[in-house]
């Protein structure tokens, strides 16, 4: 049976529309920085290099690759850490070209560091996409965060924090960053902008 993260990891990415506090474990990324307008042609061609590093170990059995304890499992979603430059800071209102991002996708456990290097070479041999040089492999440990689901356009997303900020507030609890996290459940380029869905988290810290 293919392993379905939707259902096997509801805590982590089936949160509803109201905040809730999650302990996020460690888990395995392959991921690549960036800065700028996430509606570029370079922040398309930084998912791109991640999709063809995913699928690729992915599809590896029809390729004649066994990767060791490897299982049939379903691609986890697009997920990216984000902060503004110092400039973007100061700015009374979001300025896109001064984002800065981490975009990535979880792993199932058997993709290793070794396992990531044998792929990433070869995908490098058959794909034109020069970022792929850039994607690397981390293991990150989020813990303890407020999240929830946004429905609705990206450019909404500020109702949705001002609900977690207030949650957090009133658990007692403080950000422990302004650098927050989103995880992506829907093809911006196949969905209307206000059915998105997007799980919206801030990793926090008791105030104690």
């Amino acid at each position: 049976m293919k392993y379905d993260w939707k259902k096997a990891e509801k805590t982590i990415y089936a949160p509803n529309t109201k905040p809730s506090i999650v302990d996020v474990p460690t888990s395995s990324f392959i991921l690549i920085k960036g800065f700028g307008n996430p509606n570029s042609e370079a922040f398309q061609k930084r998912v791109e290099a991640l999709y063809s590093l995913s699928y690729a170990m992915r599809m590896s059995p029809k390729k004649g690759i066994a990767i060791p304890g490897y299982y049939e499992y379903t691609v986890y979603p697009l997920e990216g850490f984000w902060d503004l430059t110092e400039k973007g800071r100061t700015s009374a209102t979001l300025w896109k070209d001064e984002l800065l991002y981490t975009l990535m996708i979880k792993q199932p456990p058997f993709v290793t560091r070794e396992v990531f290097e044998q792929f990433k070479r070869m995908v490098k041999e058959n794909k034109k996409n020069p970022l792929i040089e850039e994607v690397n492999f981390l293991e990150i440990t989020e813990g303890l965060s407020v999240q929830m689901l946004h429905i609705g356009s990206y450019d909404d997303e500020n109702k949705s924090f001002k609900l977690m900020q207030d949650f957090i507030k009133e658990h007692n609890y403080e950000i422990k960053t302004l650098v927050h996290k989103e995880i992506y459940l829907s093809d911006p380029r196949k969905t209307e902008p206000q059915k998105l869905r997007t799980i919206l988290r801030y990793h926090i810290k008791s105030k104690d």
